[in-house]
């Protein structure tokens, strides 16, 4: 019996296509559904399915992008809403795909289409190289390789630190300092190239030589020359914010 799984960060979409499916291929087994990129690799590697239908444009990681990750362990098809372009970018990639809302007549071609390569034990399609293709015909940019790991001195000793546990950047003439929840460490790279390299959605530049983890912020305050200064959890001491960056606090 075969089986796959589904992959759509909208529920109705998961509802539709499971429905139309069991209709055209009753003997298909849908073992379990995903909500995001991230969540369809971690299935795919609990129930080794034959195949995994992955929406085209979800969170965390896209179809796409999940894709590349599952490499041969899976048939893959696409779901992709209904657009000329992406249709003949699938189609010359010679990439299975299922239009959305799900159709049953062209359900019934693609999953004809699947029979045979099941049947002939067809090994998955490589698709390394015609991926980053797809994303560009579809309009779907890659996401930027962000720094994972600084390595900054402490003292004679060189240690790497995620970047998640990073408080914040602070930046003088020389050196600039990284402050994490236990100790302070010093790199020479300055903040402006580190806030070309950091997550922005992470690390917020609130000031020309500060860059502070945004998940460390535990408020804002006002001083009494009317200067807003960040308050960073499990610490005392306050972060100057500039004119310039202000406004990242307005709905605070």
């Amino acid at each position: 019996m075969p089986t796959a799984i589904i992959a759509d960060d909208e529920r109705l979409m998961r509802d539709q296509l499971r429905l139309r499916l069991q209709q055209v291929w009753p003997e298909l087994e849908i073992l379990d559904e995903a909500k995001n990129g991230e969540e369809a690799i971690q299935l795919i590697e609990t129930h080794k399915p034959d195949l995994a239908f992955l929406d085209i444009r979800m969170p965390a990681k896209t179809g796409l992008e999940a894709a590349k990750e599952i490499g041969t362990k899976a048939h893959i098809v696409f779901i992709t809403a209904y657009d000329q372009y992406a249709v003949e970018a699938f189609e010359q990639g010679a990439v299975d795909y299922v239009l959305k809302p799900a159709d049953t007549e062209r359900l019934s071609k693609t999953v004809e289409r699947l029979k045979v390569r099941l049947n002939t034990a067809a090994e998955p399609n490589d698709m390394s190289n015609m991926l980053a293709q797809l994303a560009k015909q579809l309009g779907i940019a890659p996401k930027p390789n962000y720094l994972q790991w600084i390595q900054a001195s402490i003292g004679q000793e060189l240690r790497l630190i995620p970047v998640e546990d990073i408080l914040f950047f602070q930046s003088d003439e020389k050196y600039t300092r990284v402050q994490t929840a236990s100790y302070e460490a010093l790199i020479r790279k300055p903040v402006r190239d580190l806030a070309e390299e950091l997550d922005p959605h992470l690390f917020w530049q609130i000031h020309r030589s500060t860059l502070v983890n945004s998940k460390a912020i535990s408020g804002v305050v006002r001083d009494m020359r009317g200067r807003h200064l960040v308050q960073i959890k499990g610490l005392t001491e306050k972060l100057e914010v500039s004119r310039s960056f202000v406004h990242l606090f307005k709905q605070m």
